[in-house]
């Protein structure tokens, strides 16, 4: 079967402004869009993406609204290109919607984008072993998802430039980003201790727990102390990263004193932990409320809606291929964004149970 992948519209409109400024056809300036829109018989909306992807190869630069947007490379000379590897967080990664965007908008800015053979759960988290496999593997730059802060530490160090997407990156000397999650844990926290919740649980993975909880966990433990509930391991539970260690971790906090609430990282975590409280019996915001710190585009097919965290995911692509753009043309790039991101309250919470 053919693998061909076909650009989309706003990269075809984006080629056809590049030859034409190739050609000397626009030398200081890019028509308006209203002018472009005429020009290829595409919306106004389609028009503005290819601008942006412009912008982010840093062929334009943007000079206010209203205003034409400015050419400032020299287009006689080929548009650099990087070969960019993408170390996923673990295989089931490479499948995630915002992944393979990312992969397709950094080929269609020209850069040779492809995913690592191996994650870093198949690395084992060894700082070693990720060290040998990045030298190992040939590639310009690197993109690294949700990795430990002393993995990212060793990878700032080498020569190949890096960009953290989510992970422990804050004070490195690294680019990055990812959502700001701490004013939605916030939110979340305290809208369950609300509600009458006492026994609230968070899951998250080890690597926002060791060695010290992440800046989100740290929002979730100060939020519950703060609602007079005394923080311990009970609401943030260490559990083995597997399918069977994640059930036998549900098992467990179930088995005593059972949540009334349960936040849940990473949406297939949710959904494995909603399957969990279906099997048992449990119902839904009655016995216990659940959460997820993240979006997935199958939340929109449940009813009652699921209560959950949002972010921009174009604001941090964006970001990804503004910084290739700088690693490209050999510009120091080491700047952090954090998306803003925000709670939404669905119908998968609710006032605590009787037995809570």
């Amino acid at each position: 079967m053919s693998t061909r992948r076909f650009n989309s519209l706003p990269a075809q409109v984006a080629a056809r402004i590049r030859e034409e400024i190739a050609k000397g056809r626009w030398t200081k300036t890019v028509p308006g869009r209203d002018k472009l829109v005429k020009e290829f018989g595409v919306s106004g909306k389609t028009v503005e993406a290819a601008l942006q992807l412009l912008q982010n190869e840093g062929l334009l630069v943007s000079q206010g609204p209203g205003r034409r947007r400015r050419i400032v490379a020299d287009m006689n000379s080929s548009l650099p290109s990087l070969k960019v590897a993408i170390l996923t967080f673990d295989p089931l990664a490479m499948t995630e919607g915002y992944i393979i965007e990312m992969q397709h908008q950094l080929n269609e800015a020209g850069h040779s984008a492809f995913f690592a053979s191996k994650s870093l759960t198949e690395l084992g988290f060894d700082v070693k072993k990720v060290s040998r496999f990045v030298k190992e593997t040939k590639a310009d730059a690197w993109v690294v998802q949700s990795a430990p802060r002393e993995i990212l530490e060793r990878m700032a160090g080498q020569s190949s430039p890096v960009f953290a997407l989510f992970g422990r990156r804050r004070g490195l000397p690294i680019a990055g980003t990812g959502p700001d999650k701490n004013p939605a844990y916030q939110a979340v926290t305290r809208k369950l201790l609300a509600l009458g919740h006492k026994r609230i649980v968070l899951l998250t993975r080890k690597a926002r727990r060791i060695p010290i909880p992440g800046a989100s966990e740290q929002t979730f433990l100060e939020e519950l102390a703060n609602g007079g509930v005394l923080p311990s391991s009970y609401n943030l539970p260490d559990w083995e990263e597997t399918v069977e260690g994640f059930h036998r971790g549900l098992e467990s906090i179930f088995q005593i004193t059972p949540p009334t609430a349960l936040i849940v990282d990473e949406s297939h975590f949710f959904l494995a932990a909603l399957q969990f409280c279906a099997n048992r019996g449990l119902r839904v915001p009655n016995d216990v409320s659940l959460v997820s710190t993240d979006d997935s585009r199958h939340f929109a097919w449940f009813r009652p809606s699921i209560s959950h965290i949002r972010w921009d995911r174009k604001a941090v692509m964006r970001r990804i291929e503004r910084w290739a753009a700088n690693i490209s043309r050999n510009k120091s790039d080491l700047r952090q964004t954090f998306t803003k991101a925000i709670f939404i309250e669905g119908g998968t919470i609710g006032p605590v149970g009787e037995g809570g």
